[in-house]
């Protein structure tokens, strides 16, 4: 897809596919991790492999599930995983556009030592690593800064708030300052669905995407066959992907610049579409 342009043709739009070297994220689709602890390598590979092929822009790979409830799995054993992964990506697949979900500072540096330049994923948006952020800034890496509160074990509920969007929109403002004052210019702005929110303020949020817009930031969204869709129906992640696609629909009509996906080929289509019903809207 190449960053094609967006329906309105103001701003591009990227699908991000996910390769996860886990054995615990909640799509058991997307887990590179054999039973006995070792990347399986082959089958990651293909996974970016496809990924590619089906369009996407960018290759987000993690090595320690974010879901809530799950356990951090440490810095050295995230790396173990990541390291030797990474340069098998880099010797296969050359210049691609490479993410890399972590909120550990350490692990960043050791990527851009292993691959160069690469887009950091940052779950916590600097929080529970306070190297994180002047170690991107230092080195002058894209960012992602995303909205939650607290970790994966003890992440809280934001319905004591009144208005989460509004909430979440300080946040971000808060959020620019620090990255200014560490030198960070080129950041992307993820509002977190899924992370310490109601089913309802998730789509309070969704439905007021728009309005982060006026921050100035590519907004990321990552809803992909997340509990704000299975809970609310009652299905599982594996039967999520229809209704995936129309929230995608809903989050680029509001103003997304990336979507973070697990099914690479549905999302660039759900994109054309949108592209298609655009173009004929002039």
């Amino acid at each position: 897809m190449n960053r094609t342009s967006s329906p309105s043709n103001t701003r591009p739009v990227s699908v991000m596919g996910i390769v996860n070297l886990t054995d615990n994220s909640y799509f058991a689709s997307s887990r590179c991790l054999g039973p006995s602890g070792e990347v399986d390598m082959h089958r990651a590979l293909d996974r970016v492999r496809q990924m590619l092929e089906e369009g996407a822009d960018i290759i987000d790979i993690g090595a320690c599930s974010t879901r809530p409830g799950s356990q951090a799995v440490g810095t050295e054993e995230e790396w173990r995983r990541l390291g030797p992964f990474l340069q098998e990506v880099r010797k296969h697949f050359g210049e691609i556009r490479i993410s890399v979900d972590t909120y550990w500072a350490s692990v960043a540096e050791k990527a851009y030592d292993t691959i160069g330049s690469f887009i950091v994923n940052d779950i916590s948006a600097g929080e529970d690593d306070p190297q994180m952020l002047p170690a991107v800034g230092k080195l002058g890496l894209e960012y992602v800064a995303m909205h939650k509160r607290g970790n994966p074990q003890t992440m809280q509920s934001l319905c004591q708030y009144e208005d989460v969007v509004e909430e979440v929109l300080e946040y971000f403002r808060k959020f620019g300052k620090r990255a200014e004052q560490y030198g960070i210019r080129n950041w992307i702005l993820d509002p977190g669905f899924g992370f310490a929110k109601t089913i309802e303020q998730n789509y309070q949020l969704l439905a007021h995407l728009d309005r982060f817009s006026a921050l100035g930031r590519p907004v990321l969204v990552g809803v992909s066959r997340k509990s704000m869709i299975y809970r609310l129906l009652d299905i599982t992640p594996e039967e999520a992907l229809p209704q995936t696609q129309v929230l995608h629909y809903a989050a680029l009509e509001r103003g997304a610049s990336i979507l973070r996906v697990h099914d690479v080929a549905e999302a660039v289509r759900t994109v054309r579409i949108l592209q298609a019903i655009s173009a004929v809207r002039k």
